[in-house]
């Protein structure tokens, strides 16, 4: 691993997710959650106690930062390094179109129409005139 050139009171302005970003660009490896974060604590020269106090609060940094990606075996790296591109195969595309056609049921417009029924439910219409409605 390359060392760091960052001064001390750099590294004390910095988040601990941003300074584990420096590690994992350094180190070109994923790292453990525990081994990582002992990094980020031997940069900063923080104590043991510090490291407890402040492992899981490291954790969930990691977890909700976009630049990180937790792998197998609970390791983290730089997401950047594990984005592959996506190869569409344009033929493929091509015979899916045609294949919609086959699951779409044509349901005739006249099964729609209920005209005869909004006559009947109409017949049962009353109309109250405002005077009759205070009787």
């Amino acid at each position: 691993m390359k060392k760091i050139s960052i001064s001390k009171e750099e590294l004390e302005m910095m988040n601990y997710n941003d300074i584990a970003h420096l590690v994992l660009e350094n180190r070109k490896k994923k790292m453990k959650t525990i081994d990582l974060f002992k990094e980020v604590c031997n940069l900063l020269e923080l104590d043991e106690n510090k490291y407890d106090d402040h492992i899981t609060d490291f954790f969930s940094l990691l977890s909700t930062d976009k630049r990180f990606i937790m792998l197998d075996g609970g390791y983290w790296d730089l997401k950047i390094k594990h984005n592959k591109g996506i190869e569409i195969d344009e033929e493929v595309l091509e015979d899916d179109d045609d294949d919609d056609e086959d699951f779409i049921e044509e349901i005739p417009l006249e099964d729609y129409s209920d005209d005869d029924d909004e006559e009947n439910d109409l017949s049962d219409l009353v109309i109250i005139d405002e005077d009759e409605d205070e009787l």
